[in-house]
This record gives C-alpha cells, sequence and structure tokens, in this order.
C-alpha cells in the first residue's frame, strides 16, 4: 500500500491532466499509449527504488517518454526518432519537468537506434542519435529498458506478426559477429 500511494504522489498531476487522459484513444504497440506509458511508469518505478536511482525524476520521465499526439507516421516530429524530443518539448509545456527529466526522456529510444546502427540495415540518422542521445546515467538507463521490456511484452502480446520481425532482427544482430 505505501508504494502504491507513493507512486500516485509521484505521478497523480499526470493522470489528472487531460491532454495526458487523450491518449487512451492513440494506438500504441498493438495498444494505447496511456497503457503503454503506465506500464513503462511502473516498471521505471520498480527498477528505481531496487537500483536507488532517483525515483521521482525517473518514473515521471517513464511516464511521459511517448507524451507525444498521434502516431508516429502521421508526421515526422512523431517518428521514432523524433518523437523523443516532441515528448520532451510536451512535457516541459504541460508539465514543467527539469533538465534530468529532459534528458531522460530524449534517450529513451537509445535502444533502437542502437539496434538499427549494429544491424546490416542501418541508417545514417542513427548514427547521429547514438552519440547525441545516449543514456548516461542511471535513470535514463532505467527508462530505456523499461520501454525495451514494455515493448516487447506489448508486441508479443498484441501483435505477434511483427514480434516475429523484431525477433528475426536480434537474431541477424546476434550471428552477425
Amino acid at each position: 500500500m505505501k508504494l502504491k500511494e507513493e507512486y500516485k504522489n509521484l505521478t497523480s498531476d499526470i493522470y489528472a491532466n487531460e491532454y495526458f487522459d487523450t491518449l487512451k484513444s492513440d494506438i500504441h504497440h498493438g495498444t494505447n499509449k496511456y497503457a503503454h506509458l503506465r506500464r513503462v511508469s511502473l516498471v521505471s518505478f520498480c527498477l528505481a527504488k531496487i537500483l536507488k536511482a532517483n525515483v521521482k525524476e525517473t518514473t515521471r520521465a517513464g511516464l511521459l517518454h511517448d507524451f507525444f499526439f498521434g502516431t508516429r507516421t502521421e508526421s515526422n516530429e512523431n517518428d521514432y526518432l523524433n518523437h523523443p524530443l516532441t515528448s520532451a518539448k510536451n512535457a516541459k509545456i504541460f508539465f514543467n519537468i527539469n533538465d534530468n527529466e529532459q534528458r531522460i526522456i530524449e534517450s529513451h529510444m537509445y535502444h533502437y537506434a542502437y539496434l538499427k546502427k549494429n544491424s546490416p540495415f542501418k541508417k545514417d540518422e542513427v548514427k547521429n542519435y547514438c552519440l547525441v542521445h545516449k543514456p548516461i546515467d542511471k535513470e535514463s538507463k532505467i527508462v530505456c529498458l523499461s520501454d525495451l521490456l514494455v515493448s516487447i511484452y506489448e508486441v508479443s502480446v498484441y501483435k505477434p506478426r511483427y514480434s516475429l520481425t523484431l525477433y528475426t532482427l536480434f537474431l541477424v544482430n546476434i550471428f552477425r559477429y
């Protein structure tokens, strides 16, 4: 009960926000973005507690890491590598996040960029992302890992065909070396 209360105290202003509530209608990994953000935030909260990281910043950044409106294919600012910047900008406007929370949000797609950079299908734009947005602190690494774990879970449950493609990409990377 104590942990539930702590989580609620850290996030209640975000959950009460009408714009955050609209994310329930945005599809993300086969579910809705609101549910995805909630899962990532809860995993981040637990990991931050275990790893003695800044629980407040990690939990709130986890809850706001995909705080953009619409899907990633609707506009260039929402695509895979730009949406972290869009999300951080929105979080700054709506919730006045601090610089650490902004950095955490901006680096949350590092795992995706790293995989792309090291795959046989690499693209030039991911190299720059990996250099500029590499998670450098515990909190950034926690949100990045939480997002990856939750995404794998969601894709496996809600989009099994897509998960097969992802697993194939992982195997290609593993056996490439």
